[in-house]
């Protein structure tokens, strides 16, 4: 399993962009993560990963869900030795848009560690997120459901709290903060308040140009790397 480097950034379209798209951001991506030598986390449609991983070199490609079952019966299920076999490295779990019970997501998190794929697991409140931690994912993403999409980042309190209760459980979690994040101060603001990773959705996709978004956005948190 790969072990990411901190400060680390993550593209997460979600469903908004697909094929010739997706490709597209995910070169451009590629490009600044080799440009500015961060870790970069890109996500997408489970049909295009391959396409994204043939087409890049610098990317950690992620899946953008999973299922807890092992080969056999299963209809309509995502197979962590599948997303394995075609090179991806990790898997987004509980997002607010495709949440999973606990023990669903307890399942699913045991199935990617057996096959080495990079759990990031998103919780909510800082009482979720420390429920979340017990179950030792490797990375998680703290945002308050009403936020995500707004362009309003976390405040202050909610960014030292939820680091404080994933901690307090299991100090070797890496955090995520990045709700509403869409630009370079969002970017200092996280991560000088203890985030070690962050990134964006909508703020990237609906930016007038993807590279000269991604590149304030990686240039920002790249100066951290030196601090």
């Amino acid at each position: 399993m790969r072990k990411i480097q901190k400060p680390f950034f993550i593209v997460n379209p979600k469903s908004y962009i697909y094929g010739k798209d997706i490709i597209k951001l995910a070169v451009i991506a590629d490009k600044l993560a080799k440009k500015y030598q961060v870790d970069c986390i890109f996500t997408g449609q489970l049909i295009d990963l391959p396409s994204i991983k043939s087409q890049t070199q610098n990317l950690i490609v992620m899946a953008q869900t999973m299922d807890e079952l092992k080969p056999g019966r299963g209809m309509g299920h995502v197979l962590a030795e599948a997303l394995v076999e075609k090179g991806v490295e990790g898997v987004v779990l509980n997002h607010a848009e495709k949440p999973l019970t606990l023990s669903k997501l307890d399942a699913t998190i045991k199935r990617a560690h057996e096959n080495n794929l990079i759990t990031i697991v998103c919780a909510d409140t800082p009482e979720q997120c420390r429920a979340v931690a017990e179950l030792h994912p490797d990375i998680m993403i703290c945002e308050p459901t009403n936020l995500i999409g707004t362009g309003s980042i976390s405040n202050e309190n909610y960014v030292k709290s939820t680091i404080d209760a994933v901690h307090s459980v299991d100090k070797s979690i890496l955090i995520m903060q990045a709700a509403g994040v869409s630009t370079a101060d969002d970017i200092n603001k996280v991560l000088l308040l203890g985030a070690d990773g962050t990134g964006g959705t909508s703020g990237i996709i609906k930016a007038e140009s993807w590279e000269d978004k991604l590149n304030e956005l990686m240039s920002a948190l790249a100066k951290f790397k030196r601090m």
